[in-house]
C-alpha cells in the first residue's frame, strides 16, 4: 500500500469506529432502560410467575443481552480503531499522535482498551455508556481538526514525543475512568439516601453500592496520578529542554497540567490523610477530569502558546 492509500484506510477506519462506538453507547443506554422498574434480586421469571425457561426473554434478560452488545462492539470498535491509529502513523511514518487529531484518535483508543481491561479485572462494564459515549464525542470532534498525514514540526523530533505523549494518554483513559466513576457515585450516593427500600429497581440498584464506587474512583486515580505525574512534569520538562532549551517557561499548557496535578494531588491527599470520601472527593475528581480536558482541547483551541503546533 502506498501512504495515500495508508491514510484513506485510516481515515475510513476511524470513521466506522466512531459509528460502532455510537452504537454501543446506544446498546448500554438501552441495558440500562430495559431493566427500569426490575429489582435489583429479581430472577427470570415468566408473566405467569413459573420460572422462565432457558432463552425466555423477559426485562433482565434483554437488559443482559443488550448489555453483551454493547461489550461486543466496544471490542470491535477498539481493533477497528486500533488499525486506523497504526495506519495513520504508517502514512505519516512516524508515531501517530503529532497532532490535535491524531491525539484525539489515540487517546480514545486508549480509553476503550483501558475500559474493557478494567471490565475483565474489576467487572465494571456499567461504566459503558460513559466510556463509549465520551469516546464516540472525542472522535467527531477530532474529525473537526482533522489535518492531513505529514512530517512533524522540529520540536517535535525527539523520542520523548513518544514517552511523553503516551504517559498522558495512558494517565488520561484512567481519569476517564475515575470521573464515569464519580459520576455514578454521586448518582448512586444521592439515590441510596432518598429512594425508599421498596422503590429501588431498575439498573441502577443492579451496580455495585455507592461505597464500592467510590474505593474503585480512588483506585483508579491512584493509578492514574504517578503516570501523569511522569508524563507531565517529568517526561514534558526534559522534552521542553530538549525542543526549546529550557525546562519549564510557563506555557499555557504548561500552566494547565500543572494544575490538573495540583487538584488531583488535593484529591488523593485529601482521601490519605484527612479521610476524604463521598462526594466532596468525587466533585474534587470531576474539576481534576475538566482541567485535563481544557489542557487538550481549550488550551490548544483558545489559548495558545508554544504547543500551539498540536492543533
Amino acid at each position: 500500500m502506498t501512504l495515500a492509500q495508508y491514510e484513506q484506510f485510516s481515515n475510513y477506519a476511524v470513521a466506522s469506529a466512531t459509528g460502532i462506538l455510537a452504537l454501543a453507547f446506544v446498546a448500554y443506554v438501552l441495558q440500562w432502560s430495559l431493566a427500569r422498574g426490575v429489582a435489583p434480586d429479581r430472577e427470570l421469571v415468566l408473566p405467569d410467575g413459573e420460572p422462565a425457561a432457558s432463552g425466555t426473554a423477559d426485562p433482565v434478560q434483554r437488559s443482559n443481552v443488550a448489555g453483551s452488545i454493547g461489550f461486543s462492539l466496544t471490542q470491535l470498535a477498539a481493533v477497528v480503531l486500533l488499525a486506523g491509529v497504526v495506519a495513520r502513523g504508517l502514512s505519516a511514518e512516524r508515531v501517530p499522535w503529532g497532532n490535535m487529531y491524531e491525539f484525539g484518535c489515540a487517546a480514545a483508543l486508549s480509553a476503550i482498551i483501558g475500559y474493557i481491561v478494567l471490565v475483565r479485572i474489576w467487572d465494571i462494564d456499567w461504566v459503558g455508556p460513559i466510556i463509549t459515549g465520551f469516546a464516540t464525542v472525542v472522535l467527531g470532534a477530532s474529525a473537526l481538526v482533522f489535518v492531513p498525514a505529514g512530517p512533524l514540526v522540529p520540536a517535535l523530533h525527539s523520542y520523548w514525543l513518544v514517552i511523553h505523549v503516551l504517559g498522558a494518554m495512558i494517565s488520561g483513559a484512567a481519569f476517564l475512568v475515575g470521573a464515569a466513576a464519580s459520576v455514578l457515585y454521586l448518582i448512586k450516593a444521592k439515590a441510596e439516601r432518598t429512594t425508599p427500600e421498596g422503590e429501588r429497581t431498575g439498573f441502577l440498584w443492579r451496580i455495585p453500592t455507592a461505597a464500592k464506587i467510590d474505593q474503585l474512583a480512588y483506585r483508579v486515580h491512584a493509578f492514574a496520578f504517578p503516570i501523569w505525574t511522569f508524563a507531565a512534569l517529568i517526561a514534558g520538562p526534559i522534552w521542553a529542554q530538549y525542543a526549546w532549551g529550557r525546562y519549564w517557561g510557563w506555557d499555557p499548557k504548561e500552566v494547565w497540567a500543572f494544575i490538573t496535578w495540583v487538584v488531583y494531588a488535593g484529591y488523593l491527599h485529601a482521601r490519605a490523610t484527612a479521610g476524604w470520601k463521598g462526594k466532596a472527593a468525587a466533585i474534587l475528581a470531576l474539576i481534576g477530569f475538566v482541567t485535563f480536558v481544557f489542557n487538550f482541547v481549550g488550551v490548544n483551541l483558545f489559548v495558545g502558546g508554544l504547543h500551539s503546533y498540536a492543533k
